[in-house]
């Protein structure tokens, strides 16, 4: 059997943000880690005191065992395979990593680890679905977003959540929940806003010419329009 040759650790720039987040001497609990690529790039960097590196799937966690084998890091990361933060123990880390998932998964995981809500473990988010669905469930359970990240590959946008437990509950309405203050002060917020407001005019547009959507739904849409044309007219005014 041929021996695998050595991954590369450079990371996306989605990633990189990521990493770019995480404190000194962080404890890190990465979920979804993949082929183990952040938890890797850190160790390697010297960041970490330790890593967690968490898989639902036996085979993307067995390919991340062996790149912490070539690249000489097995010592600094434990490997587990669970769903969610299901094996991590809260004592066990300090910043929790949940990137590439829908927001709908991510506040999943979030609501199975109530631990999380206390304020003592900082979060670093990446959805790639549901964002505002996301906001909105963090603010309702007392998460309190410090910062928002916009980054680019190719033509899509990402954002990334850094967040923490320990706040007050606020129900929002799901309009609101596509911006938010930290995303507003994000570098890169007017490019992304100005994306994300010609695909929910598009969603209008698609909306108002069938003959079948109900008038509830397209007066939410027309909401979730109107609130992105004010956020993005805030920030042009701040330029």
């Amino acid at each position: 059997m041929t021996e695998r040759t050595k991954e590369n650790l450079n990371l996306t720039p989605r990633l990189q943000a990521i990493a770019d987040r995480v404190p000194q001497g962080a404890r890190l609990a990465d979920i979804g880690t993949d082929h183990g690529h952040l938890p890797l790039y850190l160790l390697r960097a010297g960041r970490l005191t330790q890593a967690i590196a968490c898989d639902l799937r036996e085979g993307p966690l067995d390919h991340a065992r062996e790149n912490a084998r070539l690249h000489g890091l097995s010592a600094g990361v434990c490997f587990r395979l669970a769903a969610g933060l299901d094996a991590v123990r809260p004592e066990e880390c300090d910043t929790i990593s949940i990137a590439g998932m829908g927001g709908e998964t991510i506040a999943g995981i979030l609501q199975a680890a109530p631990w999380t809500a206390q304020g003592t473990h900082t979060l670093l988010l990446q959805p790639m679905t549901m964002l505002p669905q996301l906001r909105q469930w963090l603010w309702a359970h007392g998460y309190h977003i410090s910062e928002e990240i916009v980054c680019q590959e190719g033509k899509r946008f990402y954002v990334i959540l850094m967040a923490q437990g320990g706040g007050s509950a606020q129900e929002m309405p799901l309009a609101a929940c596509y911006t938010s203050d930290a995303l507003l002060r994000a570098q890169g917020a007017p490019a992304y806003l100005q994306a994300l407001l010609r695909r929910e005019r598009y969603a209008l547009s698609g909306m108002e010419a069938g003959e079948k959507t109900l008038p509830a739904a397209i007066a939410a849409q027309r909401m979730v329009v109107q609130h992105i044309e004010t956020a993005l007219e805030a920030i042009v005014c701040r330029l």
